[in-house]
């Protein structure tokens, strides 16, 4: 099956194939993504996703961890992985001629972990480490608290790396029986872009995935209309860091698009509203972005910045201002221009990369089933009408409907 430059085969046993072949390059990013996060959890196993991640590098029944790196840096190849809160993806980077290399280490990966409960126990560790920094570093801490608060009741709110309690109790049975629950043929994409073929990659499925991870049940508790809410944080830390925000449409819904035009107007970017009044005109905040982090049937938008303790309030009151400034009247046609240019550039400037093309059209058949190609995202960027990013601030800039979480001093 081509879908333009892409192909795109679904395998009797569940597994699909994607691939886009670029032959003006020498190298390739091959990814094998798994429909699990740590969405598909619950408060007893919640970052078990991320664990497994971690884990699956720690050796298989034929090789040790040292081995696994050695067969893909040993010939000029690079390997990692990393675990969202709908998405696992293991994938590597190489020359041409190292596909098969890099397919067979991550299908051995995916397919034989050793799980040895010695290397559980050094994992561990390194986890809680992993997760400490998250603790010392407001600038991460405050989004997965947000996303806690915005989604508090439902599996999305919570932490991708989990808890130190849950992290210190894994085990090798453990392990093993979510991997049996969720690895499964009907949850993995494989997908490749570069100096790919698509045959190629069809007959390295056949030869490499010999283990029959049948197919597991796939299902996500959607998420409730949140209650406004508004959490404090006391860490000792020199600045305020804050989110003013709430949850908007996901990947699903076209109007998404609507929002990330109103994002980018409103404080992403040096020419953004809100970068030019707070910082620029004012002084103040070195940090400040507004951002949208997208699933597949919501978002969280809003408002991220910091500053010190006695500029706090100048500050929200700032931002307050180009709400309304958003919410009262119509962004000009110049303005509405600039946003949409700004997007379209840096989505077609991050498809340099072979591994964001890859990410891009994996995502793109994990969420909806086909490729969305560049031209029709670049069409739904070009649809967006000023009176639609005027009724899209009514709801997501009205002050009464955001929650609000804030990282101060202990001594504030």
């Amino acid at each position: 099956m081509i879908i333009n430059q892409y192909r795109k085969t679904l395998l009797p046993s569940g597994i699909k194939v994607v691939s886009e072949t670029i032959p003006y390059v020498k190298s390739f990013s091959l990814g094998f993504w798994f429909n699990v996060g740590s969405r598909d959890e619950n408060l007893k196993n919640n970052g078990i996703t991320h664990f497994i991640e971690h884990m699956l590098f720690k050796g298989t029944k034929k090789r040790s961890p040292k081995k696994i790196a050695e067969d893909i840096e040993g010939y000029g190849g690079y390997l990692n992985a990393f675990t969202s809160k709908e998405h696992t993806c293991y994938y590597g980077r190489g020359l041409s001629q190292h596909i098969g290399r890099t397919f067979d280490v991550l299908a051995d990966m995916i397919q034989e972990p050793a799980f040895k409960p010695s290397e559980i126990k050094k994992e561990a560790g390194v986890i809680v480490d992993e997760l400490y920094d998250i603790e010392d570093d407001p600038e991460e801490l405050i989004f997965d608290k947000f996303e806690e608060c915005l989604f508090g009741g439902n599996s999305l709110g919570m932490p991708v790396i989990g808890s130190e309690k849950n992290i210190k109790s894994f085990n090798q049975s453990d392990l093993f029986d979510f991997i049996g629950q969720k690895y499964g043929f009907n949850t993995l994409t494989i997908a490749a872009s570069g100096a790919v073929e698509h045959e190629e990659l069809l007959r390295l499925t056949e030869k490499y995935i010999t283990r029959d991870l049948g197919k597991k049940k796939i299902g996500r508790k959607s998420v409730k209309p949140k209650v406004l809410n508004e959490l404090t944080v006391e860490k000792d830390i020199q600045q305020v860091h804050a989110i003013l925000g709430t949850d908007t449409y996901g990947y699903k819904d076209k109007k998404r698009a609507i929002v990330n035009v109103l994002s980018h107007i409103l404080g992403e970017g040096s020419s953004s509203r809100l970068f030019q009044t707070v910082r620029e005109k004012n002084g103040i905040c070195y940090q400040l972005n507004s951002f949208l982090n997208s699933f597949y049937d919501v978002s969280s938008f809003g408002v991220y910045f910091s500053t010190n303790d006695k500029l706090f309030e100048k500050s929200i009151s700032l931002i307050q201002k180009e709400f309304k400034k958003l919410r009262d009247k119509k962004v000009s046609d110049k303005e509405l221009k600039k946003a949409k240019e700004y997007l379209k550039g840096s989505m077609l400037l991050s498809l340099e990369s072979l591994t964001q093309r890859m990410s891009r059209m994996a995502q793109s058949e994990i969420y909806f089933n086909r490729i969305e190609t560049v031209e029709e995202t670049i069409k739904d960027i070009d649809s967006v009408t000023a009176e639609q990013v005027l009724d899209e601030a009514n709801l997501v800039l009205d002050e009464k409907a955001l929650s609000k979480v804030i990282i101060r001093a202990n001594n504030c």
